[in-house]
């Protein structure tokens, strides 16, 4: 009897791992609170984008963009996003409040008709400017907004990832799921895989050209959605970053969209 008792304790030390291990739900979820760790504390930044969208013949159109963003505690972040070309687009602004649970709040200024309108939460999977992001896809993605399991581990572009799916937990996603890589060095996410309301494969965002900035944050150069469904594709390429600036609240209201120019 003393015997067996021994061998248990042995065994209780020799694998604490075995009667404590992760879920692949815990995993996941730890993951994405280490790189929402990581990216936190930037105050703010400015960048300049230049978006161009190709249809499934290989035609393209090209639109310049500004964006600004303010870090908020304890809620997600405010950006702020101004068409300045072409001519037909020029002043038009998109606000985003995003949230840590619950719909974001976004609305779209509309120059031509001198008027905010509010984007509903029905709404969140609509094309946004008619790009292959949705509305949805524009704001930040806090780890509130999700449940997660994590996959597998993989090499992907030559880096050591987490692979981990991570489940909408708003209402009127256009998604089920998104199989998300994470790379392990420096969490830095590397593509998106989105499954539409049917779990069939819809779109593919990659990041690519990342840069270090302030010696701790990985922002990318490029964002390319491909929709596999429709075969159109967004090329989003991003500029001139610039960090704690100074924005503050004020900058981010329905009158900011109605200045903005």
């Amino acid at each position: 009897m003393r015997k067996c008792i021994s061998l248990t304790l042995l065994f209780l030390c020799l694998a604490p791992g075995y009667l404590f291990a992760e879920t692949p739900e815990e995993k996941g979820l730890a993951i994405a609170r280490e790189d929402d760790r990581r990216d936190n504390g930037f105050a703010d930044f400015t960048a300049s984008m230049v978006m161009v969208l190709k249809n499934r013949h290989g035609e393209a159109s090209q639109r310049i963009l500004r964006n600004s963003t303010l870090e908020v505690t304890g809620d997600g972040d405010k950006s702020l996003v101004i068409f300045d070309e072409p001519r037909d687009v020029k002043g038009t602004a998109l606000l985003n409040f995003a949230h840590k649970t619950g719909n974001d709040d976004q609305w779209l200024y509309l120059p031509a008709l001198k008027r905010v309108k509010r984007i509903s939460s029905a709404n969140k999977s609509g094309s946004f400017m008619g790009s292959e992001f949705a509305y949805e896809d524009v704001t930040s993605q806090e780890v509130e907004k999700y449940t997660y399991k994590w996959l597998r581990d993989e090499i992907h572009d030559g880096l050591d990832c987490f692979v981990f799916e991570r489940y909408p937990a708003y209402q009127n996603s256009g998604y089920t799921r998104q199989v998300v890589w994470l790379d392990k060095a420096e969490y830095r996410l590397l593509k998106i895989d989105f499954y539409d309301r049917k779990n069939s494969l819809l779109k593919t965002l990659t990041h690519r050209g990342y840069k270090k900035y302030l010696d701790k944050f990985w922002y990318p150069d490029a964002m390319f959605m491909e929709n596999h469904q429709t075969g159109k594709n967004t090329l989003l390429t991003w500029s001139d970053y610039q960090f704690q600036t100074g924005l503050k609240d004020d900058d981010f209201n329905k009158n900011s969209l109605k200045r903005a120019r």
